[in-house]
């Protein structure tokens, strides 16, 4: 290998230096770059740099001549179901160069696990649309929720996108259908949570403020409409991401959202399904509408149409739904 020189470009921007290296050069130990950063081999702009360096647009990046490192196997892509294919490339409500948003369907599950086979992360090749890159997970949706889900078309919007979403400057609103009426019909919950039990029976659960296993959780609701008392139709938005915190903070409020038998409590109208007869024992639950800052400038706003079993019970119960708005980016 003979020295070289390589440009940061605009997708890279704020990686680490070390990050950014063993992107360009699969297989390269973390050691070796450590040695050739303290050595002054790797130089930026043709200074010394530490491997945490964030690099920045525009940047040269020298490269020593070093042994060519050990060839790193290539995953294979997975095979999926044509009509999976075909479902799931349907369920694209946006595409740009750097994004990818999708309609996720009710029942499909973000990851594997255990006994799981068939999940979205399997099925992210024919989501490329030709890009070299495959889509990236960049947050989760529980298996059984539907609605907008966000992924990256290249490793460094991941970065960006994560890291918006760490810094909670992603605005998130869900639609649920609840069992009762909370009261006030519109407020703040602000009940820490956390997680109990283990393996496959671990859940969220309410925890003290003074509990140091718990961690604090916001969720804001609002009651866009209610039937005979009896179930209403809540819009969410989570100010903090903890798992299944929509969950557990209907519950809190007496209102569980219809259809989730892993959080019901028996004296919070739990037999769903003689509520009103005919409706759907799916969950209730719906991430409607994203609106985020856009890596490339803007804010996107995204939304996404009620699923099928959501949409029969809102007819039902005489609930009236906009359509999902075409997505928009704005200045």
């Amino acid at each position: 290998m003979t020295l070289q020189t390589r440009i940061v470009t605009e997708d890279e921007a704020d990686i680490r230096l070390d990050r950014w290296f063993r992107r360009h050069f699969p297989g390269t130990q973390q050691s070796l770059i450590q040695k050739l950063c303290r050595t002054g081999q790797i130089r930026v702009d043709g200074a010394k740099a530490d491997t945490n360096t964030r690099l920045a647009p525009g940047q040269t990046i020298r490269i020593p001549p070093m042994d060519a490192p050990a060839p790193v196997e290539s995953k294979p892509v997975s095979r999926v179901d044509p009509n999976d294919a075909r479902d799931l490339q349907k369920a694209v409500i946006y595409q740009d160069d750097q994004i990818l948003v999708i309609n996720k369907p009710y029942g499909l599950p973000v990851q594997g696990g255990p006994g799981i086979t068939r999940h979205l992360d399997g099925m992210l090749d024919v989501l490329r649309f030709g890009s070299e890159h495959r889509p990236r997970l960049v947050h989760r949706l529980d298996r059984d929720t539907t609605g907008v889900l966000l992924l990256a078309r290249t490793p460094g919007t991941a970065g960006k996108l994560a890291a918006l979403f760490r810094g909670r400057d992603i605005e998130k609103t869900y639609w649920a259908v609840v069992a009762g009426r909370p009261v006030p019909v519109e407020g703040r919950i602000d009940l820490p949570l956390k997680r109990v039990g283990g393996a496959r029976g671990e859940r969220t659960a309410p925890a003290d403020r003074d509990d140091p296993a718990g961690a604090r959780a916001v969720t804001d609701y609002q009651t866009l409409d209610n039937a005979a008392q009896k179930l209403a139709w809540l819009e969410l938005k989570p100010i903090t991401g903890r798992t299944h915190q929509l969950r557990v903070h209907c519950v809190a409020i007496k209102a569980p959202i219809l259809g989730d038998e892993k959080y019901e409590e028996p004296d919070q109208n739990m037999a769903f399904s003689a509520l009103i007869e005919g409706l759907s024992s799916d969950l209730h639950l719906h991430a409607r509408r994203l609106v985020l800052p856009h890596p490339a400038g803007g804010l996107l706003t995204v939304e996404a149409d009620l699923p099928p079993h959501m949409k029969a019970t809102f007819k039902t119960l005489g609930f009236h739904a906009p359509p999902a708005q075409p997505p928009g980016r704005r200045k």
